[in-house]
C-alpha cells in the first residue's frame, strides 16, 4: 500500500473483535502499528493484554490501544462498549469482525447428530455477533461520513466438506450477511462513505486451526489495510482473498478494478 494511505489510518479509530488471537490480533497490531487508535474486543483480557505486548514488540505506542472485553453476542456487553467507543478521537470509522468458533468435533456426522445447543452456540457467535456488532457501530460510523467494515469469513462459507456442517453453513450466511448489509447501507446512506466488503483470510496457524498450516496470521494484514484504507469510492459488498483475488458469492460479481491503485479508485460499488 502506499506510504499515504499507512499515513492515513492514523487519523482514524478502529474496533477489532476477535483480537486476542489469530487474524484479528494480527490486523489489530498492524492497525496500532500504522499509528490508528484500536479497540480490542474478545472476551479473555488476558489474551487482549497479548496481543498489545506483541503489538510494543512491533514498536508501536500502547497508548493507542484500549482493551475492551465483551462477549459479542451480548447486546449489553456491545452496547456498553460502543458507549465508550462514541466520543473517540479520532472517531470510529472501522470495524473489523474477526470473532468466531470453530466446528466442534465431538461426534462424525454433526449435520445429522449436532444438539440444537451447539447450532444456537456457534450462529450467536459466528453470525448473530457480527450483525449485533456492526449494526450497533454503524450509527458511530456514519456520524462522521465514512465507515469501513471488514467480515472474516472462511473457504467454508463456499464449501460443503463433510464434518464442519454447522461451521459452513455460518460462514456462507455470513457472506450473505456482509452482502446484504452492504447493500441496505448504500440504499440507506446514498451520499456517505460506506464500504462494507467480505474477506477470506485463508488458512494460518491460530488458535482455531493451529494443526492446519504454517502460515502466519499476518498473511491476512496486507488486504486488510488496502481495505480498510480505501478512499471514498471503493468496494462494497464485494468478496476478497487475502491472495490478492477478488471473489464472487450469489448475485455478487468480481470487483472489477484494483483496491491498491489509486488511478483506479472512484467508481462505484
Amino acid at each position: 500500500m502506499s506510504h499515504e494511505r499507512w499515513l492515513g489510518l492514523s487519523s482514524s479509530s478502529f474496533w477489532i473483535t476477535g483480537a486476542g488471537t489469530g487474524f484479528g490480533r494480527a490486523i489489530a497490531v498492524a492497525l496500532g502499528c500504522a499509528g490508528g487508535r484500536v479497540f480490542l474486543t474478545g472476551r479473555r483480557k488476558a489474551k487482549l493484554e497479548e496481543t498489545l505486548h506483541e503489538a510494543e514488540g512491533f514498536g508501536a505506542d500502547s497508548r493507542n490501544f484500549c482493551l475492551l472485553p465483551a462477549d459479542i453476542t451480548s447486546e449489553s456487553e456491545i452496547s456498553a462498549v460502543v458507549e465508550i467507543m462514541a466520543t473517540a478521537q479520532p472517531p470510529l470509522c472501522g470495524v473489523v469482525n474477526s470473532a468466531a468458533l470453530p466446528q466442534r468435533r465431538r461426534v462424525q456426522w454433526p449435520l445429522s447428530e449436532e444438539s440444537v445447543d451447539f447450532w444456537n452456540e456457534i450462529l450467536r457467535t459466528n453470525l448473530l455477533g457480527s450483525w449485533l456488532v456492526t449494526k450497533s457501530a454503524l450509527p458511530v460510523m456514519v456520524r462522521h461520513g465514512a465507515a469501513r467494515v471488514l467480515f472474516l469469513t472462511s473457504e467454508a462459507g463456499w464449501a460443503n466438506t463433510a464434518g464442519f456442517g454447522q461451521y459452513n453453513v455460518c460462514k456462507a450466511a455470513l457472506n450473505s450477511l456482509g452482502f446484504s448489509m452492504a447493500e441496505e447501507c448504500a440504499k440507506r446512506y446514498p451520499h456517505l462513505d460506506v464500504q462494507m466488503n467480505v474477506l477470506v483470510p485463508g488458512e494460518a496457524k491460530t488458535e482455531m486451526n493451529h494443526q492446519g498450516s504454517n502460515n502466519s496470521p499476518y498473511t491476512v494484514v496486507s488486504m486488510a489495510l488496502l481495505l480498510l484504507s480505501h478512499p471514498k469510492g471503493g468496494p462494497n459488498g464485494k468478496f476478497f482473498h487475502r491472495d490478492g483475488r477478488h471473489l464472487e458469492f450469489a448475485y455478487s460479481s468480481v470487483y472489477s478494478k484494483s483496491v491498491s491503485d489509486v488511478q483506479e479508485f472512484g467508481g462505484s460499488k
